[in-house]
Parts: structure tokens; sequence; C-alpha cells
């Protein structure tokens, strides 16, 4: 499709979309997002808005940032200033939206062939969207059923570790077929699953009642408890997520709660070193063991503990973090080797700028 056809494509394409749904043969092809909608989208992607930062974390490792020509307007807040070090260009690209709203306007003037959201996009955003003929896909990490898809804290239930872990597998590959990147899609899953089994061989023996007690924290006393990617981390890890028995999804909590929970170690994303000087300084925070102990850690750039598992956080943060909580058993691992290994890889620059 030339750019001058695309005009005429999106008028018939969002008269189809008003009209239902379309034979296979009108379209160039046909995807299922992450929240269980067909998706029509071109046979070649050249230029994609990502308004989502897990998808545009994930399109820079797949090679595919030369394809992107808009991204989230707090690209910077959730992904770090650091990210434009591993995504040159990325400060010149459209920002026409967020998580939660977007400009069509902006949207239309970058002309994109397709539109990647989160999960929780609000249904009124994805419709504004595909209104004007674009296809938007919605992208989660997580395998559960399209009513708790759409939400921002899903209840997962049953075995977490597995709806995370096929959502991630899921996630990748559709965003890798949408941006023409089928290979390097599963060169990326396999390099993000390989290290689980060395730290699991090696954490054998820890039973729960040993596991460290360990708090993520964030700014503003919000954490990740249960149904998130973060908890997941810490498990994977040897530790034991300290807000996981009385939070779902991400929340604010009190510092009476922290308090109670007396964390033996506290862990702060690499994106919020802010809040490492706030619980170092902070009155309220220093009864609490990991304070005491000095055990509050910022954490590197590569061990993203987010609510959605990034291919880095599964490939090395999983292992960082249990090298840190036992260094003991893992005194022949080289962090920085490795994470420099996967940068030049994924990243295509070093780990050390």
């Amino acid at each position: 499709m030339t750019r001058h056809d695309r005009p005429t494509a999106r008028l018939a394409l969002g008269l189809s979309l008003a009209l239902g749904p379309v034979s296979p043969a009108l379209a160039d092809r046909i995807v299922t997002d992450q929240i269980g909608r067909e998706v029509i989208v071109p046979d070649t992607v050249e230029r994609a808005v990502v308004l989502q930062h897990q998808t545009l974390n994930i399109a820079v490792q797949l090679d595919a940032q030369g394809q992107v020509v808009g991204v989230l307007d707090e690209w910077t807040k959730q992904l770090g200033p650091g990210f434009a070090r591993l995504a040159p260009g990325i400060e010149d690209l459209g920002t026409p939206g967020g998580l939660t709203s977007v400009n069509i306007e902006e949207l239309l003037a970058l002309d994109p062939d397709v539109v990647f959201v989160t999960n929780y996009a609000p249904a009124e955003m994805r419709e504004q969207i595909e209104s004007v003929g674009l296809p938007v896909v919605a992208i989660s990490l997580l395998e559960v059923p399209p009513e708790e898809a759409v939400k921002q804290s899903p209840v997962v239930g049953g075995d977490e570790a597995a709806a995370y872990d096929a959502g991630f597998r899921q996630g990748v590959r559709l965003i890798a077929e949408v941006f023409g990147k089928v290979e390097a899609g599963e060169e990326l899953i396999a390099a993000a699953t390989e290290s689980r089994a060395l730290v699991a061989e090696r954490l054998a023996d820890v039973v729960e009642g040993d596991r460290v007690r360990a708090y993520m924290a964030n700014p503003d006393l919000t954490t990740y408890g249960t149904g998130k990617y973060t908890g997941l981390m810490m498990a994977y890890a040897g530790a034991k997520n300290v807000a996981a028995e009385q939070i779902q999804g991400y929340k604010q909590v009190t510092m009476e709660e922290i308090l109670g929970w007396n964390p033996q170690v506290i862990f702060v994303q690499d994106r919020y070193p802010q809040v490492v000087d706030e619980i170092k300084a902070g009155p309220s925070w220093q009864p609490i063991d990991a304070v005491k102990e000095g055990r509050v850690w910022l954490m590197p750039e590569y061990a993203k503990a987010w609510g959605y598992p990034m291919p880095e956080a599964m490939a090395l943060g999983e292992l960082w973090m249990a090298k840190t909580l036992y260094p003991e058993r893992f005194e022949d691992i080289d962090m920085d080797a490795r994470a420099d290994d996967y940068y030049r890889r994924f990243y295509r620059v070093p780990y050390r700028p």
C-alpha cells in the first residue's frame, strides 16, 4: 500500500469497523490482541504509534524502532531518561497521547499504520482511534479472560506464574508479528527465559519460611501486591513480597502497614532514585529492619520490577535480585558482563555508556 492509498484505505476500514466483522479476504492480516479483539493490520507496518511503554521497550529490543513514528507522552517518566540512550532519536518522535488518552489530530498527523495501546486503555479511547480508520492493538503481557484483561489490576487467579509466562510469550510474539520481526521475537523470548532455571536450581533448598521479606517502594507509598509481575520477580529470586497478602494489584499503602510488614530489604526501581533518599532520610522509615541494616537498594536499569514482565527483567533482573539476596550462592555470576552481552545483542549498545 502506498502513502497515497492510505486515506482511502482508512475510510474503508473505518466503514468496515462500523458495519461489523470483516472477512479475512478483505484484510491484509487479522491478529488477535491481548484483550481478545480481532484486529485488521496492514501486511507491512512502516509507521507505528506506541502508546504503551512496555510495548515501546520491546519494540526497541526487536530492532523495530525505525518503524515507530510516535510514542506515549510520558515515556521519560515510565522508562527513565536513560532510555534515550537505548532508543536514539526518541526525543524527536511525536507524542500524540498516553496510556489512557489520545489527541486524534496529533495522531493523524503522524499517519500511522497501526496504534499500540495498553490493555487498560479506556474503551472510548480505542473507539476514538478506530473511528478514524486506524487499527488498535492492545498489549497486556498477561493471559487472563477478556473481562479481566481490560483492567489495570486484573484478578489473575490460579497460577500467576503460568499466566504471566504465557502472556509474556503471546505479547512478544504479537508485537513481533505486527512489526514483521517474528524471528527476533523468538530470540528475545529465548534470551528472556534462559537464566530462570539457573536461579531455581541454586535456590531450590530455600524453604518458604527462610525467604527474605522484601518490599518494593514506589513514589507516594505505592507498591505492588498480588496479580503483578513484581511479586513473581521476588518469588523467583527467593524473596517474599510482604505486600502480597494484603493488597491486589498496584496500590497506595500506609506507613503503618509498611511498619507492620517490617521488610528485611527494600527495593526501589531505577526510574525512582529519589525514593531511596526519601527512605534513608525519612524519620518514619528508621524503625524498619531494611533501613536499620542498610539494605535499601536502587535496582539497576535492566531490573524493571514493573507490573508487567520485561524481557531484560526476566533475563537479568531476577538473577540480579537473587544474587543481591543470596550473594554466596551466585559468587561466580558477573552481572555486568551478562548485562553487557544482553544490551549489545538486543539494544545494540554497551551496558555501560
